[in-house]
């Protein structure tokens, strides 16, 4: 597999390899103010904020956070939605040589405690909706300060007079701080850009601590250097040789707390010179498309959930939005079915491309290409110099030919550094440079690469091997279907046997005969699911990812009740 066969198919302007400059991440946010000083950075609720005044509020928060007591290596969380806001606490903080720890403004008061405490965070930075939650956990921590921004502080003025006598309070958003916290926008009144920290802060220095999303255990937090994200960055970046500087309009709806939406669409958007276009909630339909359409979004990185929800949203069937201005759209966090690709291709004339990427590689190691042949089920092939290998589920070091499935793993500069404080971990996901993802996949001649599904979540009927995303992209086929989770359950007889949860389409009906028989001219029989269950929804991590774990727990306790 050392020939590297991808390198033939790559897109005309994507070079082999990049000369990645030794600067730290805030080097995009600079150069784009210097070079695009008045262009909105930035666009919120229709408020924006151009390149260098956000440069100059990174700075004056930095100088903010350096007077409280932030210094190098510190941990800084960061607990705010897709706003202006997060964007400035983000490069604040690593202005002031701190370490971004990004928290989901989901999680619950237990699950804030675990970060804060297991990345030993002292400062954290939070939406005043989300203030008391934390107020609250913060006696069970080491967070000595709360420093809180309020969602107004970046709305158009009439926007934010209409927000305070309307919705503030009835939001939650209205709250009096306790001695000693203190509200960003005083931190930043306080300071010029010129108090920005005399810190060094260089390539090797950390950025940011990662926590993966859990679906398959206890967090982990991923440590990412500078260069690992500048890396990332400029391998996106260059990826996209349609993505003209300075004129770029990238929707940024997917959550940032997640290195997805960090990297392959804030990141990339300061390194583009792009306008970033912040929406709150990507759960949001309505939203997101109104955004898009007012702002002409050209770049829209996604879930295929979230492409699914617009393909079908009745508004957009009717015609009733322009969506043609949209030309790239990176999905990923989840497989790309064909049928969401086509429909939202046929809607946009855009072209929507899978790729693939983990907390520990933040974010991407590969892509479909964007003007060549996108091949539907592949994650693409390795970005610029990025080596990938199909090694033995067996030895777990024996690479395996063309066509052969195994488990994938990857090398390249934007590896993580290991897991804070677990070094088994770190030992088992790194052995000689080499990226153990857990995910089981296989290579074409052509050097693409298609996921076949996690290394623990494979079924064993009776003996046999069923990947879940095989069942479920059969059945995602059926026309009556929206969506569907494939996972394994107990079974008294096979030990384990394959179990379908089906979303049906608005206004269809089907029972579990009609599911099972339009898998058996398509599966293998032990493939078939044994059962099938309908149900409104199906549990999701925000990113979009749909979590199987969760299916069987759900499961096991209904098989236990009826017991």
């Amino acid at each position: 597999m050392e020939n590297r066969s991808w390198l033939k198919h790559y897109d005309e302007g994507v070079p082999k390899t990049i000369d990645y400059p030794k600067v730290p991440l805030f080097y995009f946010l600079e150069e784009s103010a210097r070079k695009y000083p008045d262009k909105p950075c930035t666009i919120f609720k229709g408020a924006e904020i151009s390149y260098k005044e956000m440069n100059n509020l990174t700075d004056r928060l930095a100088a903010g956070l350096a007077e409280i007591g932030v210094k190098k290596g510190d941990r800084v969380g960061i607990f705010i939605p897709n706003t202006p806001q997060f964007l400035m606490a983000y490069f604040a903080t690593l202005k002031a040589g701190g370490i971004v720890v990004a928290t989901n403004p989901l999680y619950s008061p237990k699950e804030i405690e675990h970060q804060a405490n297991d990345s030993g965070m002292e400062v954290m930075i939070v939406m005043s909706n989300f203030y008391n939650t934390v107020k609250e956990v913060q006696p069970k921590t080491k967070i000595k300060k709360l420093i809180v921004t309020n969602i107004k502080e970046t709305l158009p003025p009439l926007t934010a007079f209409l927000f305070t006598l309307l919705k503030e309070k009835k939001s939650g958003f209205r709250v009096e701080l306790a001695e000693g916290d203190i509200w960003m926008q005083d931190l930043i009144a306080k300071h010029k850009p010129e108090d920005k920290p005399d810190v060094e802060v260089g390539p090797d220095d950390i950025a940011i601590f990662q926590y993966s999303g859990g679906t398959t255990g206890t967090p982990k937090a991923a440590i990412s250097l500078h260069r690992n994200l500048v890396a990332n960055t400029l391998q996106i970046r260059y990826w996209l040789p349609n993505a003209i500087e300075g004129e770029e309009v990238v929707l940024m709806a997917i959550p940032l707390y997640h290195v997805y939406g960090m990297v392959a669409g804030m990141n990339f958007g300061l390194a583009a010179g792009a306008s970033i276009v912040m929406v709150p909630n990507a759960r949001d339909i309505k939203d997101d498309l109104e955004n898009l359409q007012k702002y002409k979004a050209t770049i829209f990185p996604g879930v295929p959930t979230l492409y699914n929800a617009i393909n079908n949203w009745p508004d957009v069937l009717e015609g009733k939005y322009d969506l043609s201005s949209i030309k790239a759209c990176i999905s990923g966090s989840a497989p790309l079915m064909r049928e969401t690709k086509e429909k939202f291709e046929a809607l946009t004339g855009g072209t929507v491309f899978e790729g693939y990427g983990l907390s520990e590689a933040p974010t991407a190691t590969h892509c479909n290409p964007v003007l060549g042949v996108n091949k539907t089920g592949s994650i693409g092939m390795p970005m610029p110099d990025v080596d990938a290998r199909i090694v033995s589920l067996d030895d777990g070091v024996t690479v395996l030919p063309v066509g052969e499935i195994g488990e994938l793993v990857v090398k390249g500069p934007q590896v993580f550094k290991g897991y804070f404080n677990m070094p088994t971990e770190t030992a088992n996901a790194l052995r000689d440079d080499w990226l153990y993802t857990g995910d089981i996949a296989y290579m074409d001649d052509d050097g693409y690469f298609y996921i076949v599904d996690r290394k623990k979540e494979l079924i064993k009927p009776g003996g046999f091997q069923v990947w879940p995303r095989e069942v479920e992209e059969v059945i995602s086929e059926n026309p009556k279907v929206l969506e569907v989770g494939v996972a394994g359950v107990p079974d008294p007889y096979r030990g384990e046997t394959v179990k379908a949860w089906v979303v049906l389409k608005p206004g269809q009906t089907a029972n579990e005969d009609e599911i099972r028989e339009w898998c058996k001219g398509r599966l293998a029989k032990y493939k078939v699911p044994t059962y099938v269950e309908f149900i409104d929804e199906l549990p999701k991590t925000t990113v979009g990812k749909i979590l199987r774990r969760e299916l069987v727990r759900q499961h096991k306790e209904a098989a236990e009740k009826s017991a």
